[in-house]
Order: C-alpha cells, then structure tokens, then sequence
C-alpha cells in the first residue's frame, strides 16, 4: 500500500486507524475522508483531509483519482442498534459505499478493505466456537448489510479481480471516539460512566449476554496485518473470524469493581439490543485467520481494563 483513503474516518474505528496508518506509511500517504465538517476540521489539523460522501460515487471517484489512491478503506456504517430504527437508511448507506468503494476499486486498480461483523451471523448460527464457514442468517439490517457486502466482496475479487479483504470485527473497546449505536457499546460507556461520582452504570444489555470483544489496538494491528499479508495464502478472504476475549456485562462487571470497590450497575435491558446479542456467537474460533495471515490478539479483559480505566481518568482530568 502506499496511497490510502480512509473513508468515514471520523467514526469510532477511523479516528484511530487514521493515526494508525499515518505512523506507518506517513502522513502525507493517507487521506481523511468523512461527510460531517467538523471530523473533516478536526481531521486536517493532524493530515490530509476531504470532505466526501461515500455515496456520492462522481465524488468519490474525484478523490481517488485526485490522491492517485491505490487503497481504500471503506469503514462507512450505521451500526446495528440503529439500523433497526431506519433500516432502509441503513441499507441505503452501507451497501451505498460499498458498491461505490468496489466499482472505484475496479476501475482504478485499487484494493479495498471493509469491515465485516459478528452481526453477520444470526439465531441459527453455532454459538460456541462459531466456525469460519457457517450459516449466515442475521435478523438485523445490519447484519443483512455485512452477509450482502462479504459476499459482494468475494464477487469483486472472483469476477474482477479486485484486491477485497475483510475480518468480523467482535465489539470494539476503545478509549478514542465514543461509541455510535451499537450494541456491544456498554463495554465502552461502562468505562466512562463508571469514573464519575457515584461511580454507577445502568446496562441495556442483559448480563448474561456472551460477545465477543476486542480492544481497539488489536484491531488496527489486524487491518493492517490482513491488508499486507501475501495473498496466495488467502483463501476465504470475506471475511475472516477474529477473536480476542469474550465475556458477559457481568463478568466485565465484577472485574471493574474489584478496582472501584464502591462501583454499583444495574440493568434497563433494552429489546432490540438484548435481541441482536442473543443472536450472535458467544466466541468465534478464529483459527483461518491464525493460520492464513498470522492473526494473534496481544489484550485480554483484565488489561483491558486497566488501560481504559487509566485513559478515561487522564481524560476526565483526574
């Protein structure tokens, strides 16, 4: 990679890939992109920056050509919990930027990287230890939107031969932007929540529910290892498993306390969420991806939070 555009850089993922990328292949090979003009301000003070609509594909296409880029990232979402309060927006905007992001690709020779979920997975898929290769039937726009753009993905590579890469992204912790609509977002509130006076969080997620997690440096360290790992060796491509933890709001619960005895949660379970979480794995096994291009977390829980506890308090000014 040499040339990179970041599209929705200004969301949670973006924020922090951007920088990620910069260290990496320096900042003038890596371009910003997002619609709202205060991440596009934000976002110039530190690099090359544009405003763009991903589904605006003249305008897109303006912008790669305009960087000579040779990679796109298309992190473009509306994520799950609010997918389900306007789905046909979501479908609009996530498989709008995908298909602008793969035709762009196809067109100018670029490669293209464009996260998939857990929420791809559904009811009927094997919870424990989900496999690489399963049943797919998710029960949320969202999900729909990551089953739809993995196998558009495959398509474009097959048929095109357009360089497509992809991972199932478990909930992301992160101590950079916040969270945006989705429902393994406690696991970050928490940490927000907790630091306050009185030192309460109230969950809309049942504390019973196992997902998979993974912190935010792990994540960007598996884009970045998946986007320059040798592609004979790729064979499913869209989209490999990750793993790095799993846990229920009440395990991460008892954990955070033993650091802030006087810690109190309680639950306000909220439906549409506690449904989509019932409906995705309790742990993905993630071997492909440890076999094809060397996948390998570094965080568990317990550091975890230590770290987020550490950064939200320097944050808070405490």
């Amino acid at each position: 990679m040499k040339r990179i555009l970041v599209v929705g850089a200004g969301g949670q993922i973006g924020t922090e890939l951007v920088p990620h990328l910069q260290k990496l292949y320096g900042k003038d090979n890596v371009i910003s992109a997002d619609l709202k003009d205060e991440q596009v301000e934000k976002m110039r003070a530190f690099g090359v920056a544009e405003k763009l609509d991903a589904t605006d594909a003249q305008g897109f296409a303006a912008a790669v050509k305009k960087y000579k880029v040779d990679a796109i990232f298309n992190l473009v979402a509306l994520l799950s919990a609010t997918g389900e309060k306007m789905p046909q927006v979501a479908w609009n905007i996530n498989i709008g930027a995908l298909l602008n992001s793969l035709n762009i690709a196809k067109e100018f020779g670029c490669s293209v990287f464009t996260p998939s979920s857990i929420g791809a997975f559904g009811t009927s898929t094997p919870h424990d230890m989900t496999p690489q290769d399963t049943i797919m039937r998710p029960n949320t726009i969202y999900g729909v939107c990551k089953v739809t753009g993995e196998l558009l993905s495959d398509y474009y590579f097959t048929r095109f031969g357009v360089d497509t890469r992809s991972v199932r992204f478990p909930g992301i912790i992160s101590n950079g932007a916040l969270p945006g609509g989705g429902t393994t977002d406690y696991a970050v509130e928490v940490f927000y929540e907790i630091i306050k006076p009185g030192h309460h969080y109230t969950c809309e997620v049942p504390h019973d529910s196992y997902m998979d997690m993974m912190y935010m440096p792990d994540a960007l360290k598996a884009v970045t290892d998946l986007m320059e790992a040798d592609p004979a060796k790729l064979k499913h491509r869209n989209s490999f498993n990750i793993a790095s933890m799993s846990f229920t709001p009440e395990i991460l619960f008892e954990a955070i306390k033993k650091r802030i005895p006087d810690a109190t949660f309680d639950y306000n379970v909220d439906p549409i969420k506690a449904a989509i979480a019932d409906s995705w794995p309790n742990q993905m096994d993630d071997s492909c991806a440890r076999e094809e291009w060397g996948w390998k977390p570094v965080w568990d829980m317990e550091a975890v939070i230590d770290d987020m506890l550490a950064a939200c308090r320097r944050k808070a000014g405490l």
